[in-house]
């Protein structure tokens, strides 16, 4: 059956104290409305239909996608009066309410919600709780149906007993849902129009409740304030751990181990403590990541090794390669296979042929360096006048001396070398030997200036 998905976002989050609208604040690198986006993507609906207030041009701003519909809310008058403002974009068989703060809900759980919709059965998310406070809860008749939902500040102490608590997250036959929103009254102690009062219009209707959980109730779980955001952030970055570690990455600690965006892993992949990862990151097998390093947008090949306090960002280590510790390797750095990068070397939009090094304390940048390439420590790409950028070509086997600085554009052929303290501002021919330093002088008896006595 078609399907169609309301996602509630037009909040404005008092608690978070906060100018950014609640739904735009981050769990693991994306906002919490994203990762209910994402989700709802997973359904493969004909419509995404995102209701939005409070903030709603920055909402749209930061969320714009062809497949996302926004929906203004002006007035925010409650749950059902926020989902009867996409009722005229809504034509599927099915529609399926979500909510903008609660990310951490999982395709699987809604999968199996919406499986329970028909043209007689709407389908409700419900969860038990310890302390439901807040909740509104599951009212049941004597043979366990489902007969109303009641808001928490519109409960009687009986109800207020139940622990079994409504998620907000229900599933209803399309054809029956403007009916019921057009019925809805704001006669309660908030003064709204409660989208949990279809419940029991559905059940006055004929229709039959039927109920899903969640497996994990922090599925449902959403962030009214920045203590339950900071909640949110540790169980998403605890449920990404679980998943890493079951497709066979050994995890230091878990609990010191952060993932804000795509990951891909291999088998026997080493991660040890403080690891950040960020937006699209590959790790192939056998790759071993050291402690406290942060990698965005990167590509670890096979047996890769990124050692301790390393920073990459858009960078690729061939199968074999190392760098770090204290490695720095930004936007276009690729190590080919066995390359090795040492501690406090930086390479921007530069190749490192295999097997080529540069072990200390070195700046690569704009540059292409061949197969079996040595570095000396100290040695920097002049890349930049001021104005402009130019490249620096070394080939094969080339020998650059520490404390070298390559004025750009040049080029070293094959098996060049240069001395130390050089610096290098014209080509250098394959086999030759390149200096470019002032001469030596020794001044014998050279006195060494005293201390004037005052």
């Amino acid at each position: 059956m078609s399907l169609d998905i309301v996602i509630l976002a037009a909040g404005q989050g008092t608690r978070m104290r906060s100018a950014l609208p609640k739904v735009l604040h981050p769990v693991a690198g994306n906002s919490m409305l994203g990762h209910v986006v994402a989700t709802a993507r997973q359904l493969a609906p004909q419509g995404i239909h995102v209701v939005i207030g409070h903030g709603a041009e920055l909402v749209r701003e930061r969320l714009a996608a062809d497949d996302l519909n926004f929906v203004l809310q002006a007035e925010q008058l409650g749950t059902g009066h926020a989902v009867a403002q996409a009722l005229p974009a809504l034509s599927a068989e099915r529609v399926l309410i979500l909510y903008g703060d609660v990310p951490l809900i999982e395709a699987d759980t809604l999968q199996r919600l919406l499986a329970q919709v028909g043209p007689d059965r709407l389908a409700l998310l419900t969860v038990d709780l310890v302390d439901p406070t807040g909740y509104g809860r599951i009212v049941r008749d004597a043979a366990g149906k489902v007969v109303a939902i009641v808001e928490h500040k519109d409960a009687s102490p009986e109800q207020r007993a139940i622990c079994e608590g409504n998620t907000g997250i229900l599933a209803v036959p399309g054809a029956r849902l403007a009916d019921w929103l057009g019925r809805l009254s704001n006669d309660n102690a908030q003064g709204e129009f409660y989208l949990t009062d279809v419940i029991a219009m559905a059940v006055a209707d004929g229709l039959t409740v039927a109920t899903e959980q969640p497996l994990d109730a922090m599925e449902v779980q959403g962030a009214n304030d920045r203590i339950q955001l900071a909640q949110l952030e540790r169980h998403y970055q605890l449920r990404t751990a679980r998943r890493l570690m079951a497709q066979g990455v050994t995890l230091r600690d878990p609990a010191r181990f952060d993932v804000r965006g795509e990951v891909s892993v291999g088998r026997d992949v080493l991660i040890d403590v403080n690891v950040i990862l960020e937006g699209r990151v590959m790790i192939e097998d056998g790759v071993e990541i050291g402690p406290n390093c942060v990698i965005r947008d990167s590509t670890l090949r096979r047996g890769a090794q990124v050692r301790a306090n390393s920073h990459l960002e858009g960078a690729e280590l061939g199968e074999g390669a190392d760098c770090g510790p204290f490695a720095r390797l930004r936007l276009g750095a690729v190590l080919k296979a066995k390359a090795h990068v040492g501690n406090f070397v930086e390479l921007k939009n530069a190749v490192l042929g295999e097997g080529a090094k540069a072990g200390h304390l070195s700046y690569l940048g704009d540059a292409e360096i061949g197969a079996r390439t040595n570095i000396g420590a100290g040695t920097i790409t002049c890349n930049y006048d001021g104005a402009n950028k130019f490249r620096t070509v070394m080939g094969e086997d080339v020998f650059i001396g520490s404390n070298s600085a390559l004025v750009a554009p040049v080029t070293l052929g094959d098996r060049a070398t240069t001395g130390a303290g050089s610096v290098i501002t014209e080509d250098v021919p394959a086999d030759s030997l390149a200096l470019g330093r002032g001469r030596q002088r020794n001044i014998e008896g050279w006195q060494r200036p005293t201390k004037q006595k005052k």
